[in-house]
């Protein structure tokens, strides 16, 4: 036996031998597999950061193809499609770093399925489903109702106000995202400066408007991604006029609007508003979202095709309210000559100036798709601000804008989104735009120029060419579905919206100038408060 003991422990060391290999083997297998699984995770994680209330049940999971590239919105850590990514080089500039906020500053932490807050038609849970478009509209059934006009697909009952909602909706799809901050040219911080401000928007003290926006600029200049370029690289949303954000410290409290954009943070960031100060251009303008959301190019072309073949019977249109105790006079003026002009055939009327039901007349898509569909011109007047969501309205539905005040322009607001204008075919004094009207309010105002007697003299032809401009721009002013993705080929206004900023953005990081130039030309036909 002890003869035989070197070959048994030959034999022994190598039967040990093999099973330590194979544990070393397994264990490394193991090990390289879990760290895999956790970098994964982690990248997910970070590049899906939209707050757990976007993603409850209330808001319809979007329809992802299956050879989609970007992420699925149907939860906060969605899986990524197994198709390769988009090529590395398609989005060399473009990177997007999105902020994972807390959850104290989730606007729609409320928005949970079954809350009755989903039954009040004013509460921001109400007018946010679908992914901030709004309810969807039913075309009501023929009969020469307000509904025909409206297709079955496409078209919600957005408010105005919903921007913040579907742009972070978008950015959750946008196709570059990353989840490291140094390989990004910008960072987007998906908070709602509007909607918190909507809680008490008038009538409360400066604390109440001021404190929940100045706590939030607080946390989001502690951030490390902050430090780098002190925010000059941050862009945010805030679905209101610029002046709603601008209240001048130490003001009443009785008073609307906070000071958001009064704060040395929100100076140093992009913020998109539905309007700009032309004069001192510093946050930029971006469209009103309208009606319209379709999910694909036939949508567009076909509601195009409708809008050019639409019966006008009406010479011009209007839909708004008067101002307590005249204090717009433009605006009065535009409603004594439209119904002077209606009792004629000539004006079609949408008065909003009854109260609740007033308001409601004038949330009603229906009514207004109509009534703009009716008219060649549709009169833009100013309102509390210079810009109009009903100027969007009227880009959608092939009704000329008619504008009183340079400030009001598309042109001067929406430099983005608006074509270069070509003046051709334009009288001496320049008030015949390619696509628009623009007259002067003191002129209207002081008799020197008739409304109705002023767009009679448009011929026929001239109005043609001049609503084919404006149908042709209807996809620059439109944001499409964020839900699903788009059939054919086409760029909205979030396409727009992105190209511009990034560009922005890496002008910034290159060191030069970005600061926007003033339009002082006609100034004193925009600051005009008539």
């Amino acid at each position: 036996m002890e003869a035989h003991y070197p070959k048994y422990l030959l034999y022994c060391l190598l039967i040990t031998g093999s099973w330590l290999i194979s544990c070393l083997l397994h264990f490394q297998y193991f090990h390289l597999s879990l760290s895999a699984s956790s970098i994964a995770a982690t990248r997910r994680a970070a590049l899906v950061v939209l707050p757990a209330a976007l993603d409850a049940s209330f808001l319809p999971a979007p329809a992802v193809e299956a050879d989609d590239k970007r992420w699925s919105a149907s939860s906060v850590a969605a899986s990524p499609s197994p198709s390769s990514p988009p090529p590395a080089a398609s989005c060399e500039g473009r990177y997007v770093y999105m902020l994972e906020l807390p959850s104290r500053f989730d606007m729609l932490r409320d928005c949970v399925a079954g809350s009755p807050l989903f039954d009040d038609m004013w509460s921001w849970c109400a007018i946010t489903v679908n992914a901030g478009l709004g309810p969807k509209i039913v075309p009501a059934a023929g009969n020469g109702s307000d509904g025909d006009i409206i297709p079955s697909t496409g078209w919600y009952s957005t408010d105005q106000y919903a921007l913040e909602v579907i742009f972070h909706h978008w950015m959750r799809r946008y196709e570059c995202l990353t989840d490291d901050p140094a390989a990004a040219t910008a960072v987007y911080v998906p908070y709602y400066p509007a909607l918190e401000l909507h809680q008490h928007l008038c009538g409360f003290n400066t604390t109440a408007r001021d404190g929940p926006s100045e706590a939030f600029l607080r946390w989001l200049s502690s951030q490390p991604t902050w430090a780098a370029l002190g925010g000059r690289d941050h862009f945010i949303v805030a679905a209101k006029t610029t002046w709603m954000f601008r209240r001048e410290p130490g003001g009443r409290d009785d008073g609307c609007g906070n000071n958001f954009l009064g704060q040395p943070e929100t100076g140093n960031m992009t913020v998109l508003t539905y309007e700009s100060n032309i004069w001192a251009p510093r946050d930029i303008a971006v469209p009103y979202p309208s009606y319209f959301h379709p999910s694909s190019a036939g949508e567009v072309a076909a509601w195009q095709a409708r809008a050019r073949a639409a019966p006008r019977p009406f010479l011009f249109a209007f839909a708004g309210a008067r101002r307590l105790k005249g204090q717009l006079a433009i605006r009065d003026r535009v409603f004594d000559v439209c119904e002077a002009a209606a009792r004629r055939g000539r004006c079609g009327l949408v008065d909003c100036s009854h109260g609740l039901e007033g308001s409601i007349t004038c949330r009603t898509a229906a009514k207004l798709v109509a009534l703009f569909t009716s008219a060649r011109f549709c009169l833009q007047p100013r309102g509390d601000s210079f810009m109009r969501r009903s100027s969007i309205d009227s880009v959608m539905a092939g009704c000329i804008p008619v504008f009183f005040h340079r400030a009001s322009t598309l042109e001067a607001q929406y430099r983005w989104h608006e074509p270069e204008p070509v003046r051709s075919g334009s009288n001496d004094d320049g008030r015949r735009g390619r696509y628009y009207v623009l007259l002067n309010s003191d002129d209207v105002l002081e008799g020197r120029v008739d409304i109705e007697e002023e767009l009679s003299r448009y011929t026929d032809e001239e109005v043609a060419a001049m609503r084919e401009e404006l149908i042709k721009m209807i996809p620059r002013f439109l944001y499409r579905d964020p839900r699903v993705r788009f059939e054919g080929e086409m760029r909205d206004a979030f396409n727009i919206t992105m190209d511009g900023m990034m560009d922005r953005m890496r002008r910034i990081k290159n060191g030069e100038d970005v600061t926007l130039k003033g339009d002082d030309s006609d100034e004193a036909m925009g600051a005009n408060d008539s």
